[in-house]
């Protein structure tokens, strides 16, 4: 049985464990919190983030970051975009030379503007040929509970993609591959910053006509500066681009559309930081997402407003009204 290695214990990570141990792999977590692991394997369960979730006989979890990479081949990443980098360096003399890594991640990183590939490059010195990253409609409890979900696995490598995608095939997860890894890291990352903007209009109480056009305009903004950057215009109308946005822009189990709705409710980033251990991306990659965009001199209204929400510089009101105020134009500028 091939051995894969998952660093990060939690609710994405150990959901997507359960969908490469379904696809016939033995899978080692590496949880940040010794008594994770322990709870895991006593308990066949990830109660801190996945409770009422039998885990599979070929999960195991573990502390240690040796024992966890040990004879894997391929090694996935499911932590916080923003500590990415610092953690991976701790981690990297530990992973197999030739092991393909794989992001699961969606953001981008504050600084440096790195995606998350670019980043794994960067620290590991891996050419793109061990570098992959997969991305789609997946929300954790959702996959977890093995409901039929599709997802994209994206390596410029496009043997690699395929040796990926018959890993993480199971029953009820449906893989597509990808040579387009800029397409699928933009769409994922972007899809959390209109996903807050939508949230905020939930919590302002507005309804499916509002949140259908934030949805719209968000996904063309994605497309704008994806496109800058070279990635396929057809990625953003599938699984890593359109079809992720619409599950996150409509999921209450969507943790930026929530982080959204308490945010148009009044509540203040800091309010919502500090009651709640789980991570909404989009807060953190607003501002990073703003920068490139300005970088590249690319129209980005939804990314500026949201982080200046974020940042406290605007409330939610305020943005909505702001957005509405901006001059109007043709649909496809």
């Amino acid at each position: 049985m091939s051995k894969v290695a998952v660093f990060g214990a939690g609710s994405w990570g150990t959901a997507f464990s359960i969908v490469l141990a379904d696809g016939g792999n033995d899978v080692t977590m590496w949880a940040r919190r010794e008594e994770v692991a322990a709870t895991i394997n006593e308990r066949r369960e990830n109660t801190d983030y996945l409770p009422g979730i039998e885990l599979p006989p070929a999960i195991s979890a573990t502390h240690d970051v040796e024992k966890a990479a040990h004879d894997a081949d391929v090694v996935i990443f499911a932590t916080p975009s923003q500590t990415f980098r610092d953690n991976l360096a701790e981690w990297a003399p530990h992973i197999g030379d030739g092991a393909v890594m794989v992001s699961l991640m969606k953001g981008v990183e504050l600084g440096t503007l790195n995606r998350m590939s670019e980043v794994i490059a960067q620290v590991t010195g891996a050419g793109p040929e061990r570098v992959a990253v997969i991305s789609g409609p997946n929300l954790a409890k959702e996959i977890a509970r093995r409901e039929p979900a599709a997802s994209v696995v994206a390596c410029e490598d496009e043997g690699v993609a395929k040796m990926l995608q018959d890993r993480c095939h199971s029953p009820a997860f449906r893989p597509y591959t990808s040579t387009d890894v800029l397409g699928c890291e933009l769409g994922g990352a972007y899809k959390n910053v209109v996903g807050l903007a939508v949230g905020m209009a939930v919590g302002l109480g507005f309804g499916d006509n509002t949140t259908a056009s934030v949805i719209t305009r968000g996904l063309a903004e994605t497309a704008r500066l994806a496109m800058r950057l070279g990635a396929n215009p057809l990625t953003l109308m599938g699984l890593a681009g359109l079809g992720d946005l619409v599950a996150t822009c409509s999921s209450p189990l969507s943790r930026n559309r929530t982080f959204g709705e308490r945010l148009g409710q009044g509540q203040t980033a800091e309010q919502i930081y500090a009651s709640t251990r789980q991570v909404a991306e989009g807060a953190k990659s607003c501002a990073s997402l703003r920068a490139l965009a300005e970088f590249n001199e690319v129209d980005a209204p939804v990314a500026q407003y949201v982080d200046d929400v974020v940042s406290g510089r605007l409330d939610a009101r305020q943005m909505m009204d702001a957005i509405l105020a901006r001059d109007t134009k043709a649909e496809t500028d």
